[in-house]
């Protein structure tokens, strides 16, 4: 052995005596279990939520994330959005019914037979899985042909079933359950969804949770089987951002309803009181924000298009009184909100009540503008041409047709076809620029002004 290398062997053992306790230390750091909570109807903001909860869990290099659930269901395209971050996380996902109280009701039974590990907390419960009819009439009013709501009914649930069919043989879990959970409706207690197999564990806390979940093995997306070693980890649990509790507001069919006409009203008050600002500005910020709530939700476009025509009607009645137009913008208005929204699934429901006080106070706003600008109309003009129309006329000086007269203290050009003398008095009869017309008023003399 040369110098050279016995020199370069001394340095390599010195340098792994040292990084080795490094490396090691590392390797026996603790893990870290993150808490995603979803409590609330789910919508467009809850899937944005999870998408980005998750990866922040995979850039602090999570050990195991629980999915907290706590919900009544809600939108089914924002529910397969949560159900394909879950499959495709390469960090074992647990989901959690808890605390007890809650329930995994209708799209939240099917987020919870996508993870990992199912678990409940006691007195808590899931199922009721049937999709919500999709549509709905105005109340009152028939029902399409039920043969074909029968067979649009059929296809969507069948496709649900096949979904949730095959999220259980994925996980091994009850797979006949899960397909009467979506065709009767069906629900479980925790205890009898344990005995039925629907989940893996009841834990009281996240705690026992992570004690029962503790060296068992799963299969995880990108990675293969792994091994949870979970006994101990610390809990942090992953708040949403503030955009996204912003958003999951604006996403309620009635705040978006609510902001639309607030931004319509604002944007037209701007227009007929130009320089205010204030209204223009609240309206168009108010307006973008309904149409952006409005693009996240499914609506169906023909119902805005109905909604927008009323307010437009309704505006247009405001200005010019007809009562064919109000009544027209009503209806369109009512019709529109009727057939705004495609699915009325759990918290994303267009409130009646809602619909009705939104209704008349526009109704009332409406009446109220008309009357006063019918009233406005009978009223005498008070500036411009009409408003000179009629005045009397002290005639200051006169000659070939032409001269100046004096209206309400004021010197005025004038002209006429008669022959007028100094101190006259005149009727104005229209004003053509800044000049008046003016004429000899039946019922006044010439030589004293007064009347006959």
């Amino acid at each position: 052995m040369t110098r050279a290398t016995f020199i370069a062997a001394i340095f390599a053992a010195v340098s792994m005596a040292f990084l080795w306790p490094l490396s090691a230390a590392e390797n026996a750091k603790p893990g870290l279990a993150q808490t995603i909570v979803i409590d609330g109807p789910i919508g467009p903001a809850t899937s944005r939520y999870v998408s980005e909860a998750l990866t922040t869990a995979g850039d602090r290099h999570a050990t195991v994330v629980i999915l907290r659930l706590n919900t009544p269901g809600g939108l089914v395209t924002s529910m397969r959005e949560i159900i394909a971050n879950v499959l495709a996380s390469p960090i074992p996902i647990v989901g959690y019914v808890a605390p007890s109280g809650s329930r995994a009701a209708s799209a939240g039974t099917y987020i919870l037979y996508a993870t990992h590990v199912a678990a409940m907390a006691p007195a808590t419960n899931l199922g009721a899985a049937t999709p919500v009819q999709i549509g709905s009439p105005l109340p009152g009013l028939p029902a399409g042909d039920k043969k074909d709501d029968d067979v649009l009914a059929a296809k969507i649930v069948n496709d649900a079933v096949a979904f949730i069919r095959s999220l259980a043989e994925l996980r091994g879990r009850n797979v006949d359950w899960a397909e009467k959970a979506v065709r009767e409706g069906a629900s479980l207690s925790a205890s009898a969804a344990l005995q039925a197999g629907v989940v893996d564990f009841i834990a009281k806390d996240q705690a026992e949770l992570l004690d029962e979940i503790d060296g068992r093995t799963v299969d995880v997306a990108r990675v293969g089987h792994v091994k949870l070693l979970t006994r101990g980890l610390p809990v942090e649990t992953i708040q949403p951002a503030p955009l996204i509790r912003f958003l999951s507001i604006i996403t309620d069919p009635n705040v978006a309803i609510i902001l639309m006409l607030i931004g319509i009203y604002g944007v037209i008050f701007e227009l007929s009181n130009p320089g205010a600002v204030a209204p223009g500005v609240v309206g168009a910020i108010c307006l973008v924000i309904g149409l952006y709530a409005l693009n996240l939700l499914p609506i169906n476009y023909f119902g805005l298009a109905l909604v927008l025509l009323g307010i437009i009607f309704l505006t247009v009645e405001a200005f010019n009184p007809t009562v064919v137009l109000g009544l027209g913008g009503f209806v369109a208005f009512l019709l529109g909100l009727a057939t705004l929204f495609k699915v009325e699934a759990p918290g994303f429901e267009l409130s009646w009540a809602f619909v009705g006080t939104a209704a008349t106070m526009i109704f009332g706003l409406i009446a109220f503008v008309g009357r006063g600008l019918m009233a406005a109309r009978r009223r005498p003009a008070r500036v411009g041409a009409q408003a000179m129309c009629g005045l009397s006329a002290e005639i200051l000086d006169w000659r070939g047709g032409a001269g100046h007269v004096l209206v309400r203290g004021e010197r005025w050009q004038a002209q006429g076809d008669e022959t007028f003398t100094k101190g006259e008095i005149a009727e104005v009869t229209t004003s053509k620029g800044l000049t008046l017309l003016v004429r000899r008023p039946p019922g006044f003399t010439a030589s004293n002004g007064e009347f006959r």
